[in-house]
């Protein structure tokens, strides 16, 4: 079975450049460098319109925690309902409360909103307080696949954590191991977890073509992190020699 590699993209430009390296499937949002947040209506349809493999929304109203109110809940039904609409293949939701458990009447208003699209449950799966319960929950709910880092820092870390998530999954739930992903790690990781799909951003610096910069900005970069054709290939060949 071919390895599915997810760009995590926070831009059309990052989204065609995931693609052009290889990447199977776009997480688009916005704030990347932040934990991401949702996009812009004019980006996602952007977006839809200039790639052609499969684009998964990340539902998020702000940063922070996952504790949502009932205002923000309504306001990521209503952005899911945007991305069917915008002809988005899934969305990428979650939803917690204040004692580290799955926020079930959030998730289950997310999961109908979004009927039509998979749905992938984003890393707040990592700050649950009993994991092994959380995934059942998920896996419950209808969700696709869950993307965590095992509760590390990153991925690599977390890789024994995530092991434990495959053999619990038992094929009912694709486990999607992100965070921390690069091409030194990601050959070990795949024969630590025995995962089928992996999330990394694969960005490098990108530097302004801006010739006249306001020195009264000083210190002020224009300069910005994209997605990295190069670094998506130098991964979809780690997973190709994988399979």
């Amino acid at each position: 079975m071919k390895k599915l590699l997810e760009i995590a993209a926070d831009g059309v430009r990052s989204a065609i450049a995931a693609e052009t390296g290889g990447g199977d499937r776009i997480e688009l949002c916005a704030g990347l460098g932040e934990g991401g947040t949702t996009p812009s209506h004019g980006v996602i349809a952007a977006t839809r319109d200039a790639v052609n493999i499969p684009v998964f929304v990340l539902v998020r109203p702000r940063n922070g925690d996952f504790v949502y109110d009932g205002y923000e809940v309504e306001a990521m039904c209503s952005d899911i309902r945007d991305c069917a609409a915008l002809g988005c293949e899934g969305v990428v939701i979650g939803a917690l409360d204040a004692d580290g458990g799955i926020d079930l009447n959030a998730c289950r208003a997310m999961v109908d909103a979004a009927k039509g699209l998979e749905i992938t449950f984003h890393r707040a799966f990592d700050a649950v307080a009993d994991r092994a319960h959380a995934l059942e929950q998920i896996i419950e709910l209808g969700c696709s696949r869950v993307l965590t880092s095992g509760a590390a820092r990153s991925a690599p870390e977390g890789a024994d954590a995530i092991a434990e998530n495959v053999r619990q999954a038992a094929g009912r739930i694709v486990i999607l191991s992100g965070a921390g992903i690069n091409a030194d790690n990601l050959g070990e990781l795949v024969a630590r977890t025995g995962g089928q799909e992996f999330h990394a951003s694969a960005r490098g610096p990108v530097q302004s073509p801006m010739r006249w910069r306001n020195p009264a900005l000083e210190g002020l970069s224009v300069d910005w992190m994209d997605t990295s054709p190069e670094k998506v290939r130098a991964l979809r060949g780690i997973l190709d020699a994988a399979n």
